[in-house]
């Protein structure tokens, strides 16, 4: 597996939730009807990183949870996928885990909030965040310009990753591969999605959840998956015949929580919190945990990216 570090094309960050303009198409076997161009990666650059990391927090011990806006007070309702791991997943206890929701878990209990999650279709969760269905996303949603026209998001805790996942054998080695006459699958409604159909201006596949589009790779229906890295590595398993072709990695962008945009207090409160999981190390063990490729702080925080706001810092090991 080929593993790059580079800043390419507008943006590669990983996937999440597409603005709510690219609606979800019918059928669980696949869609190749077009989305229509959202330019949904605009807005991923270190611009985008300074401007909308804020320069400190309010310390937990002073939020007012009273002026946090919840559906129950209280309490966070979160809405999150079921098929996503390493991120975002059902474990078989019927547990709702993965790394963003295990952080997020660690945060509601900084700031003394109990943390409830619901599944919801991927494709749905930006949607229903602004009309506070739930009071926040958990998803590994990439911060674009385009999403931000619909909801808030917290400051970042987590970077870019894409991959090509295909079959051991495929004549398909990486994105320099992704041509017209390669069948590709996404997931309806991801960034990989809008990259695909309006960067490299292809027709992909589309397809519900990443089971199926997994599935599709594993029985030849599609030649390649262009994939959320962390999603490709959770699916990707010895004896599968696939292999994941090459990844980048991009830290021109961040993914975040996302939040209704007229709840402020709850992004300040959200935001405080994930500054005092990184400053008492939680962020960092849980990264280890989950992610076993970045073992280290430099692996965790490459090309100078760190999480949080710009004041905290990442203890030393």
């Amino acid at each position: 597996m080929k593993i790059k570090a580079l800043k390419w094309f507008s943006a590669v960050p990983v996937a999440a939730v597409l603005a709510v303009s690219l609606a979800a198409c019918g059928g669980g076997a696949g869609s190749t009807g077009s989305a229509s161009p959202t330019d949904a990666l605009q807005g991923s650059d270190q611009k985008t990183l300074d401007k909308y990391t804020t320069k400190d927090v309010t310390p937990v011990d002073k939020i007012d949870k009273s002026k946090l806006g919840l559906i129950t007070d209280g309490t966070l309702r979160v809405g999150t996928l079921s098929d996503a791991p390493p991120n975002i997943f059902i474990d078989p206890s019927g547990k709702f885990t993965g790394y963003d929701n295990e952080l997020l878990r660690a945060v509601g209990a900084k700031l003394g909030l109990k943390v409830e999650f619901a599944s919801t279709d991927f494709s749905a969760l930006l949607s229903q965040v602004k009309n506070k269905q739930f009071d926040v996303g958990s998803s590994s949603i990439s911060t674009t310009d385009k999403r931000r026209e619909t909801v808030g998001f917290t400051n970042g805790y987590d970077f870019g990753y894409m991959a090509v996942v295909t079959k051991t054998d495929s004549k398909v080695k990486g994105f320099a591969d992704l041509k017209s006459d390669v069948r590709i699958g996404v997931v309806q409604g991801t960034v990989q999605d809008d990259y695909v159909t309006n960067t490299l201006k292809l027709e992909p596949v589309r397809f519900p959840d990443y089971n199926t589009v997994y599935a599709n790779v594993k029985s030849g229906q599609v030649d390649a998956w262009v994939a959320p890295s962390q999603q490709a590595t959770g699916q990707v398993k010895d004896g599968d015949n696939t292999k994941i072709a090459e990844k980048v990695v991009n830290t021109q962008n961040f993914t975040a929580w996302a939040v209704n945009k007229d709840n402020q207090p709850l992004i300040d409160a959200l935001n405080s919190g994930l500054d005092a999981v990184i400053a008492d190390g939680t962020w960092t063990k849980l990264t280890a945990e989950w992610y076993k490729d970045r073992p280290t702080t430099a692996e965790q925080t490459p090309q100078g990216w760190k999480p949080g706001s710009k004041a905290v810092q990442i203890p030393a090991k």
